[in-house]
């Protein structure tokens, strides 16, 4: 009886570990993937770790594989802003923020991440700690100090002056004993509660040499995901930004935000394009997205900025080159802005934007074509009109269009290319010489 005992207990083991989203991040797991950001407090009505649980299954259904968690753990009340005070500003770096839940609740989240095939990230902020995290009193030497000796928020390094991000302390990179202990605190969540990796806060913000530290011994218990919220244009260029396996697409969506204010048009987005493919190797991943958390709050939300052409825009960046984000609330077309320092929640009311999101990524699960395969070439197809844009991505004879009408006029559309094409979003032929797009009209077209 014991070795029938035995036997099955080494096949259970053995089933584990063939399950990548138990084990290792991987880079061919994540081919075809879409992120979503969570905003824990404002998920649900309760805010809580409990309740976002229950809607992984959905999440799967729609079409996630990677969960991208705002920073869970316990706020500083110190120079709190607002009543419930920012995520970033953390007052212990290995503790559970009591609106969510506890320990035991967040690891029911990650095993059911897992068991529905899902990657689970983490924000981590490591630029900054509040005013509240016991280094302030055990270890002042850990923050930047004025002429003073004050400890200070973070200093805008091109003006001198502060962000005005005064709930939080500025950390000195510095101080190497700072960063192990940083260090440590990132290894903890890895090996003690099996996340996949991080987001990286104002990533640009530390030094390149502690990044590369940080990776490295990460990966020594698992490989991590290592997503930074900065782009090759910031401070520490290309040299920091590669470190990473993604980085955001900032300089793109700034683009799309100003094509809808017609500060700019597609000559413009198809410079950008052009530039990131010729400055990014064609090992790193650009995160492209119209909201998020900072866009949704501070900028306003997809209806503000781009108006009816909310889904074309959505639609734009599952085909640019890297992986799509959706920010919680765009599957059931939140038309809000959440309030960042109060408590708010997200309408789950019926919306059909659930339906648009569920079928694009469907058919980027379904198209080889749309992955962040590296021998994959995209071209530039030149159109007749800057309201126009037309792309193409192909390996060999095989190959896939967009295009799409950023604008609220019908265009006429001429591009020299003659093939018969069909829609994979909607029904029927669609050409690409002596054709009228309907106003925000896109298609996602293959050979017939």
């Amino acid at each position: 009886m014991k070795k029938i005992f035995l036997v099955i207990s080494l096949l259970l083991i053995s089933c584990e570990n063939q399950n990548p989203f138990s084990k290792n991040f991987s880079i061919n797991e994540i081919r075809d993937s879409v992120i979503y950001e969570v905003n824990v407090r404002q998920y649900s009505e309760s805010g809580t770790f409990e309740d976002f649980t229950k809607d992984i299954p959905k999440l799967k259904d729609l079409g996630v594989k990677i969960i991208w968690l705002m920073p869970i753990h316990p706020i500083s009340e110190t120079k709190r802003k607002g009543t419930l005070g920012s995520y970033y500003s953390i007052s212990n770096y290995k503790e559970i923020n009591p609106e969510f839940g506890n320990k035991e609740d967040f690891d029911k989240l990650i095993t059911e991440a897992h068991k529905n095939e899902m990657y689970v990230i983490l924000d981590w902020v490591a630029n900054h700690t509040g005013w509240d995290h016991h280094w302030i009193k055990t270890n002042p030497e850990f923050y930047t100090k004025n002429s003073r000796g004050e400890i200070i928020d973070p200093i805008n390094p091109s003006t001198g002056e502060s962000w005005g991000w005064t709930d939080v302390a500025d950390l000195n990179f510095e101080n190497m004993e700072m960063q192990e202990e940083m260090i440590q605190a990132m290894e903890y969540w890895v090996k003690e509660h099996n996340i996949d990796g991080y987001r990286l806060d104002a990533a640009h913000s530390c030094p390149a040499s502690f990044w590369k530290k940080s990776i490295d011994r990460l990966n020594e218990t698992k490989k991590v995901l290592m997503l930074a919220e900065s782009d090759g244009y910031h401070t520490g260029g290309f040299e920091l930004i590669e470190l990473f396996d993604m980085s955001y697409n900032w300089s793109g969506h700034h683009v799309l935000n100003r094509i809808f204010k017609k500060e700019n048009n597609s000559k413009d987005l198809k410079e950008n394009i052009v530039r990131n493919i010729n400055d990014y190797s064609s090992e790193h991943i650009l995160m492209n997205f119209t909201s998020n958390h900072d866009e949704n709050t501070w900028a306003g939300t997809v209806f503000d900025r781009y108006g009816n052409g909310a889904k074309t825009f959505a639609a734009l960046t599952y085909f640019l080159p890297g992986i799509p984000l959706i920010y919680n609330g765009q599957e059931y077309g939140l038309d809000k802005r959440l309030a960042f320092f109060e408590k708010d929640f997200i309408p789950k009311k019926e919306s059909d934007f659930f339906d648009f999101y569920k079928k694009l990524n469907k058919l980027k699960k379904e198209n080889n074509l749309l992955n962040i395969d590296p021998k994959i070439k995209f071209e530039v197809i030149e159109t007749n009109s800057n309201n126009l844009v037309c792309f193409k991505r192909s390996i060999g004879e095989e190959s896939i269009y967009f295009i799409a009408n950023l604008s609220e006029t019908k265009q006429d559309v001429q591009t020299g290319v003659k093939k018969k094409l069909r829609s994979l979003n909607k029904q029927g032929e669609v050409s690409l010489e002596n054709n009228v797009l309907e106003p925000w009209e896109f298609h996602f077209l293959k050979g017939i």
